[in-house]
């Protein structure tokens, strides 16, 4: 039996609308074996136990875009999923990650991640959710004549990603329906100066420049009215010293920055948060350095 990790991921991290992102210590975890024939999945979710699982269609564009000699008759993939699905943690990019992976192996391609990750951005459309998936560690990437560049950026151990994860939904395709087709000249300023600090805080450990770091002009003022109570959360936040504050990918997770020594942030948060309508809660995550991994098991 085939076992695939792959951790959640948090994109644009405030400025960095589609370039950055950061792989996160909580994980969906795959589970594959062959079998003689057709498809099994053990999904918790009645809606993904169909050939349209993301998963599964991976594999599928695997074994379609590489045409490798093996090719498994049939598969069984058990889903342990702790990674909340349309919150803006990556799900989907775990999906995409662990069907790749999966039939990489399976079918003995020996394709390496670079390899992976241009197959997953096919899939996904842009990198900033997969690369991290895969690599581990915050991750700036972008495309450059039809190639992937990325590159690692070192976050300090000491900082918590403190994820406030609402008991409501907000698709991808909705959360882009509701952004400009073009921005203001002083709006791609405001981001290019801020996303630029982000990334000089996190490496110089100037964690006080987190907070201006973290204000973005591309996607939060449009998609935050679609999450309830949006505001009074990032306020809360702010009221309580968070280093700084940002929608996860698109929502409608809410992440805050602290470090390991505030030890009354989550408690705080947790009461404040009893009081709203809507169910959230909070989970207390850092960087995952390792990306996905795959474990052979007997």
């Amino acid at each position: 039996m085939l076992e695939v990790i792959v951790p959640a991921t948090s994109a644009n991290i405030g400025p960095g609308y589609d370039c950055l992102g950061i792989a996160l210590n909580l994980y969906n975890k795959f589970y594959f074996c062959e079998i003689e024939k057709g498809l099994i999945i053990d999904e918790k979710e009645e809606e993904y136990i169909n050939k349209d699982n993301l998963v599964y269609k991976s594999m599928m564009y695997f074994f379609d875009k590489i045409k490798p000699k093996k090719i498994s008759k049939g598969i069984k993939v058990k889903i342990v999923d702790d990674v909340p699905i349309s919150r803006g943690l990556g799900s989907s990019a775990t999906c995409i990650v662990a069907g790749l992976l999966a039939a990489n192996y399976l079918s003995n391609s020996h394709l390496d991640k670079s390899e992976i990750l241009k197959l997953a951005t096919e899939i996904e459309g842009h990198p900033d959710n997969v690369a991290p998936a895969l690599y581990g560690n915050m991750i700036i990437s972008l495309i450059e004549d039809n190639k992937i560049i990325h590159d690692t950026i070192k976050i300090p151990k000491n900082i918590r990603f403190c994820a406030i994860i609402p008991d409501f939904e907000l698709s991808t395709e909705k959360a882009r329906s509701v952004l400009p087709k073009t921005i203001d000249h002083k709006d791609g300023v405001f981001n290019v100066s801020r996303a630029t600090l982000l990334v000089t805080a996190f490496m110089n450990k100037n964690l006080d420049l987190l907070k201006i770091a973290c204000k973005d002009k591309f996607h939060q003022d449009y998609r935050s009215p679609l999450i309830k109570d949006y505001d009074k959360v990032v306020n809360h936040a702010n009221k309580l010293n968070s280093l700084g504050t940002f929608l996860s990918g698109a929502g409608p997770t809410i992440m805050s920055l602290t470090t390991d020594d505030d030890t009354k942030f989550i408690d705080e948060m947790e009461s404040f948060l009893s009081t709203l309508d809507d169910k959230w809660i909070i989970k207390d995550l850092h960087c995952d350095l390792k990306g996905a991994r795959v474990n052979i098991l007997d």
